[in-house]
């Protein structure tokens, strides 16, 4: 019986070993993918090491991540110890109330903890970046290092400093040859959680930043908005260094303890400086990735300062355009349009925005863009004619397209009659038939076009009878179809073939199709969305002439090609797009690559601040209603 409940004990560990370890395992072996997949392995290939030591953005990350780290815990561990030592000689009552101070932030929701320094810094009118993520960092580590100190002190006689200075012991000397060396495990033991914390934080990090300033957590986080392999590498990096520092920790004070008599003592100091020395020198040479310099060049040491949307740039299209130019590109992402709409409308200032139609219109109308110096331009001419004048900047004085596209249909040919397509369009998502197939995607402003359309309206309505029309398609399709509401995994999952069909941007649906020749793409005849992504200026930008500068490289071909080839959208750029799509391009034969032009139904969304709210409300309780359907 004994020999049986360690046999199923040893099973137990095995599978609990293979549960945390095997996603670990399989993002190292998908780091040497030479293909975008996530999930299918087409070949063995350093490519995403090499584009990972050839991002500044994830090398600065790196940089900042290890030293922030290594600050961090180097004053947090000083802090929490005296603090911890000068607690212990005070009365009860403080001690009590001490340390249920102590026990807050670590209890506290991360969330709450990170909008509080959020605001403190607004209010001081700090301006956030890498010296504010560093006070937020050695904040919240000071806690874990007091409660890890705290209980060996407490096991200490407390005569013990006394007794020193009797014997002719300075107070500092006795703190230093007695009372530390006695606490010496708990000192460490707080300094390698501060240490731990500080790296893997992300919420913290992400509220108190700015800048471009990003730790690695952050940069992970937008990389993984869309299929970025190199995900995989920077995070097998990160997995190979901490296991290097594990085994230092773990072997070298044992290797201490066989060449000395004193191991104990001799073990605790050697963990700490290994650990620091590893990650130092990491740092430093990540440093020295990040600055080494150029020759001198036109635009040699100014800052370029870009917002766009996460993984919307080529593999290469910064660094050839810092090696062009001599600057350097600090480069922040945002999610959807209103989180880069609040922060333009609150002051920081960036040199070039990448917003989507409607959002340009807003911002024209609000004064927080400048007027383009087209004396300044050379890419007018390079441009499709069906991407330039549209509504939103007839003349094109404020914006330059970026990419476009349309939202459709992808759907799997296996799967999916073409005929139903045909016949029902966007109705498809309540077509029975493929119940608990489906793809939604979690945007208010498309699934309000696709509802809008699908029950033959214009999806700029502002009717209010035709809006609640709209939510009330969509509560039935969520209630009875069961689909799954996704963003950008949608597009990994339609390559795998996962689910029927899906609502999906078409750049997104051309790389679906190039991955899996199954798939295919479908816009209803009702019409959609024809939407524009654009590079505007804005008002308080502080090196406008290196934006004009930036948006001509964007525009040109070599620019423009790296743009669409690497991420999928369609390029304003007419050579890249006949390119592309012609023969023996990437994009050979998928339509999902080439917007429908010049369809009536099509349309460009429309800003208007009543209607965003009223949708934006409505698509909230959609979700509700697709919970509680689950």
């Amino acid at each position: 019986m004994k020999k049986e409940k360690r046999s199923f004990g040893k099973i137990l560990m095995v599978l609990t070993l293979i549960f945390f370890y095997l996603p670990i395992v399989y993002m190292v072996i998908f780091s040497f993918n030479s293909g975008k997949s996530l999930t299918s392995f087409s070949g063995f290939s350093l490519r995403w090491y090499r584009h990972m030591m050839e991002s500044h953005t994830m090398m600065e990350s790196l940089y900042t991540t290890f030293s922030i780290a290594l600050i961090a815990t180097a004053i947090s561990t000083v802090v929490g110890t005296i603090s911890a030592i000068g607690l212990s000689k005070s009365k009860k009552i403080v001690q009590n109330l001490m340390e249920q101070v102590n026990n807050l932030p670590m209890m506290n929701p991360e969330i709450v903890t990170a909008i509080g320094f959020m605001l403190l810094f607004i209010t001081f009118r700090v301006e956030k970046g890498y010296v504010t993520m560093l006070l937020a960092h050695i904040a919240f580590c000071i806690p874990y290092v007091m409660l890890s100190v705290m209980p060996k002190i407490r096991s200490l006689d407390p005569n013990l400093a006394d007794a020193a200075m009797d014997l002719g012991a300075t107070p500092w000397r006795a703190l230093t040859k007695v009372i530390v060396p006695q606490i010496m495990p708990g000192i460490v033991s707080g300094a390698l959680i501060a240490f731990t914390m500080s790296i893997d934080d992300f919420i913290i990090s992400y509220f108190v930043t700015g800048g471009g300033v990003k730790n690695l957590s952050i940069t992970v986080y937008t990389m993984s908005k869309r299929v970025n392999p190199s995900i995989n590498a920077i995070s097998t990096l990160v997995v190979l260094l901490i296991t290097a520092v594990l085994v230092l920790i773990n072997v070298a004070p044992k290797r201490m303890a066989q060449r000395a008599q004193k191991a104990e003592l001799r073990g605790h100091r050697i963990v700490m400086p290994t650990a620091v020395a590893v990650c130092a020198a990491v740092a430093v040479l990540v440093f020295v990735k990040v600055n080494g310099g150029n020759s001198a060049l036109p635009y040699e040491g100014q800052t370029l300062h870009v917002y766009n949307w996460g993984e919307y740039t080529g593999e290469n299209l910064l660094n050839d355009f810092e090696a062009k130019t001599g600057a350097k590109v600090v480069m922040e992402n945002f999610d959807s349009n209103e989180q880069m709409y609040i922060k333009v409308a609150n002051g920081e200032t960036y040199d070039v925005l990448v917003p989507s139609d409607y959002m340009i219109q807003r911002l024209i109308g609000e004064d927080y863009l400048q007027k383009l110096d087209k004396t300044k331009l050379d890419c007018m001419d390079k441009l499709c004619e069906d991407v330039i004048g549209l509504p939103y900047d007839p003349n094109n004085d404020y914006s330059i397209p970026y990419f476009w596209g349309t939202v459709g249909i992808v759907y799997d040919k296996n799967q999916v009659d073409i005929e139903d397509l045909e016949r029902e369009g966007f109705e498809i998502f309540r077509d029975p038939k493929y119940r608990g197939n489906i793809y939604l995607y979690d945007s208010e402003r498309d699934s309000f076009m696709m509802a809008l359309k699908a029950l033959g309206y214009s999806m700029n309505t502002s009717s209010e009878k035709e809006l609640q029309e709209a939510y009330e398609w969509l509560v039935s399709c969520v209630q009875t179809m069961k689909p799954e509401i996704v963003t950008d995994e949608i597009i990994d999952n339609m390559a795998q073939g996962r689910k029927a069909l899906g609502l999906i941007y078409s750049g997104d649906a051309a790389y679906v199709m190039a991955e899996n020749e199954d798939m295919g793409y479908y816009l209803p005849e009702s019409g959609t969305n024809l939407w524009s992504d654009a590079m505007v200026i804005p008002a308080n930008a502080k090196n406008p002439e290196l934006a004009h500068e930036f948006i001509n490289f964007v525009s040109d071909y070599e620019g423009a090609y790296d743009n669409s080839s690497f991420v999928g959208y369609t390029s304003a750029n007419q050579e890249v797009m006949d390119t592309l799509y012609g023969e023996g391009g990437e994009y050979e034969g998928i339509d999902a690559y080439v917007p429908r032009s010049g369809y009536p139904k099509d349309e460009v969304f429309e800003y208007n601040e009543d209607t965003r709210k009223t949708i934006a409300n409505l698509w909230s309780k959609v979700k509700i209603a697709a919970s509680n359907a689950e």
